[in-house]
């Protein structure tokens, strides 16, 4: 486990149930702004999900981006949570979404 992992894991747990972060501004949060994809990765690697809750990072366009457990388990997730999903997107994109 590298540090950035560890950090990326402690992060998520500050998303709020029901909210969304993209994988860039988790990035931004972490103080490597270009690093957007090794968050996607650091996510799919997270051995605490889903109380380290990695269902929970989108793409910046309110796209779902992927989910070790499969899209399809991220959207039940995310439902069970009160996110709205709609057409493969968070739906209320800037409504839901958690600015660090």
């Amino acid at each position: 486990m590298s540090v950035f992992n560890q950090k990326v894991w402690a992060a998520l747990r500050l998303i709020p149930r029901g909210r969304v972060a993209t994988y860039k501004e988790l990035a931004k949060y972490l103080g490597r702004p270009k690093a957007a994809r090794a968050v996607g990765n650091a996510c799919g690697r997270n051995p605490d999900a889903p109380r380290a809750p990695c269902h929970r990072v989108v793409k910046s366009d309110g796209g779902l981006g992927g989910y070790s457990g499969g899209v399809k388990k991220k959207i039940k997730l995310l439902k069970l949570e009160g996110v709205i999903i709609a057409n493969g997107k968070v739906a209320e994109f800037e409504k839901n979404i958690y600015r660090f």
